[in-house]
């Protein structure tokens, strides 16, 4: 294992975040390492897609600090980027695959240039390139390499979800967000999809920072996992052991009741 892989990709430092008087968020602190996947989980209202934005800088924190070490091993605080510097992690060393797939993609412009947007976006001009490109990505995914011409509005939602992990990942980001990207798909799809993430995890190496209320979802993806309730963290760990041997009562209700839904 290289040095790289023994210090943090990300450094969360006493993060918090306010609207106005109400409380998004409060005092989170965690480091996530190259090639880790971590789940935050918790009920609608919890503070995990607040957490999330922050994170992912689409929302400045009211106190607090994020470190994230670059390609050449410096460590930069996220806020003190401009929004430029910002702007090209999110379109470079970074992916954001959103629940709903028609938030993330381009839906008047064909699949392959949904996956061809990023490589211009990093000064790619070369159109065969691209297209070559674009094409291994949607066979990576699972989507028919015939369909490159044909808009997302015709895709189902399964095939738009894929379209827009491979739009993320055709840049080779080393950091990948993720709000509830199975939530309001069959169990089928989910299933497909899920395995999908959990195969380019394992190859590419990738860094996750998944939201999801879907325990069983948090169990099949991550290495760790974060319970948030009311803003707070209140119970973190490898996932099998906090879903296995919950200590809070509040994760404990979240375990029991996947439980009865599943007997």
């Amino acid at each position: 294992m290289s040095l790289d892989q023994d210090l943090p990709l990300l450094s969360v430092k006493n993060l918090s975040h306010f609207y106005g008087q109400h409380l998004g968020c409060k005092d989170v602190n965690f480091d996530l390492y190259p090639g880790e996947v971590l789940a935050i989980v918790g009920e609608s209202g919890s503070g995990k897609t607040t957490l999330l934005n922050c994170l992912s800088t689409q929302i400045i924190p009211t106190d607090g600090a994020v470190y994230y070490r670059g390609r050449k091993g410096q460590s930069d605080n996220l806020y003190e980027m401009s929004e430029a510097q910002q702007r090209i992690l999110l379109r470079t060393d970074w992916g954001f695959v959103r629940q709903h797939p028609r938030d993330g993609l381009r839906m008047n412009v064909s699949a392959g240039a949904n996956v061809g947007e990023r490589l211009m976006a990093l000064g790619d001009r070369h159109y065969g390139k691209i297209r070559d490109t674009a094409l291994d990505w949607l066979e990576k995914v699972e989507i028919q390499v015939d369909r490159i011409d044909d808009a997302p509005r015709t895709f189902s939602g399964g095939m738009q979800q894929r379209l827009q992990i491979a739009r993320n990942l055709v840049t080779n980001p080393r950091l990948v967000f993720m709000d509830e990207p199975t939530g309001g798909l069959d169990v089928s799809v989910q299933a497909r999809l899920l395995d999908l993430i959990r195969r380019l995890v394992a190859e590419l190496g990738l860094s996750i920072i998944i939201v999801t209320h879907d325990l069983a979802v948090a169990r099949l993806l991550s290495d760790r996992i974060m319970v948030m309730k009311d803003g707070k963290v209140i119970e973190q760990g490898l996932t099998d052991q906090v879903l296995d041997d919950p200590h809070q009562a509040y994760t404990q209700l979240l375990v029991s009741s996947i439980l009865h839904v599943g007997s």
